[in-house]
């Protein structure tokens, strides 16, 4: 992947995290796309990428612990999102 793939990828994601359709939703993704994009590698940003064709009211029981997140978004993104700290209001 060249350096302008990921630029525009990572531009359509943030695109994409702050234009959820509700003010929750844009917080979580958009929150958490600005404060960890600048780290993510080819499989960081397709996790997220993932992340965002979920629904919603998923990704937020999953981040507020009331439903467990599939396998494949288990692991150490997954307890970032948790933490909720990256949520500035």
């Amino acid at each position: 992947m060249t350096s302008t793939d990921l630029t525009q990828r990572l531009a359509r994601a943030k695109f994409r995290a702050w234009h959820r359709g509700t003010r929750e939703a844009d917080y979580m993704f958009g929150g958490f796309y600005d404060t960890y994009h600048a780290d993510w590698d080819e499989d960081g940003l397709a996790w997220f990428e993932a992340l965002l064709d979920e629904d919603d009211v998923d990704v937020m029981a999953w981040a507020l612990g009331r439903q467990e997140p599939p396998k494949s978004f288990q692991g150490e993104r997954m307890e970032a999102l948790r933490k909720l700290d990256y949520v500035r209001i």
